[in-house]
């Protein structure tokens, strides 16, 4: 039996880290495959995009290099976020699936934007550093401007896969969530027992807020110095999913003020040059860019990966990976990844 014709793209990702070595021997049992070289990629793909059933990655596709894809079953992003680099549409219509892996990184990134909260509320990475130097503070001293997750109304900006896995891990400390994202019903939202309230309610109201939205046209520096400047005293805003939602300078001069409380995976520009400013900022919780980017979830993608490439031969529909839809990969503004 032929063996269908996978095109290898996943740059600047690869193979051996998106799978482990048992399901990469699967991966090569069943499909033949076929590594994208990094330049004269245009013509590579003119001269082999005819007989592929699967492309494992996201290259530039548009319409008339599609048209001769007569075979293509699936697109694969093995980054996170759908780019604006093909003909989406065209796609859709010709029953080609557009599918990402990003699903594999929420946990992980829930996880750690929960610790990132608790470690600003409980000064615990301050502590950390203070005992290093030999300047801890004992008992009461050392809490007086803590206080507890419990006790605080909480914001989720977007609800997507972040927000459904890291709510769960909210509702042991609180019930009081509340939601903003347009593209949600309503009534989704109140099913699971939370509000859903405006941009002005969240900034003005909550005390710990998660920005946890996909970054598009319409939310490109949305959250500015008016929302910023709504916050309350010694409040949280924990940014995880991209930096382009954010207004980063109206950030820095937020939280310059020193009555709120920042954590940030993610930056305007990364890697952080050496010299930025942004280092010296205090009331800042930094990590660089490492809230997913687990060995574990890495795998996870392999895995995944290989049971809707299962699904999509037999012509079922992908269930694993995350889909493109029509109503809004036109709003798409993510840029590739650079780093794993």
């Amino acid at each position: 039996m032929t063996k269908s014709i996978v095109i290898s793209d996943p740059y600047p990702r690869t193979l051996d880290l998106i799978f482990t070595k048992k399901k990469l021997k699967e991966l090569k049992s069943k499909y033949k495959i076929i590594n994208a070289p990094q330049k004269n990629k245009k013509k590579f793909y003119e001269e082999n995009i005819q007989n592929a059933s699967f492309i494992m990655g996201q290259p530039n596709l548009d319409k008339k290099l599609l048209s001769k894809a007569k075979k293509l079953k699936a697109i694969i992003n093995v980054e996170s976020n759908f780019m604006k680099n093909m003909d989406y549409e065209y796609c859709f219509k010709k029953g080609i699936h557009v599918i990402a892996t990003s699903p594999v990184f929420s946990k992980p990134v829930a996880e750690i934007a929960l610790g990132m909260t608790l470690s600003l509320l409980r000064n615990i990475h301050i502590a950390h550093s203070d005992f290093l130097n030999g300047k801890e503070k004992y008992g009461l001293e050392s809490n007086l401007k803590a206080s507890l997750l419990s006790e605080k109304k909480i914001g989720l900006l977007g609800f997507g896969d972040l927000a459904k896995s890291l709510y769960p891990l909210l509702l042991p400390f609180t019930k009081d969530i509340n939601v903003y994202d347009p593209w949600v019903p309503k009534t989704k939202i109140k099913k699971l027992g939370f509000k859903s309230i405006s941009l002005n309610q969240m900034f003005k109201n909550c005390e710990v807020i998660y920005v946890l939205a996909a970054v598009t046209t319409k939310n490109k520096n949305l959250i500015d110095k008016k929302l910023l400047n709504k916050m309350k005293s010694n409040s949280l805003f924990i940014l995880m999913s991209r930096a382009a939602v954010v207004n980063f300078n109206d950030l820095i001069k937020r939280v310059k003020k020193g009555d709120i409380f920042v954590a940030t995976d993610v930056f305007p520009k990364e890697p952080v040059a050496k010299n930025n400013s942004i280092r010296k900022v205090k009331n800042i919780l930094f990590s660089a860019h490492r809230a997913g980017a687990l060995e574990t979830a890495f795998y996870n993608m392999g895995n995944i990966v290989l049971k809707d490439m299962s699904l999509i031969s037999k012509n079922l529909q992908p269930k694993f990976c995350k889909k493109a839809e029509s109503k809004t990969v036109g709003l798409l503004a993510s840029k590739p990844v650079a780093i794993n």
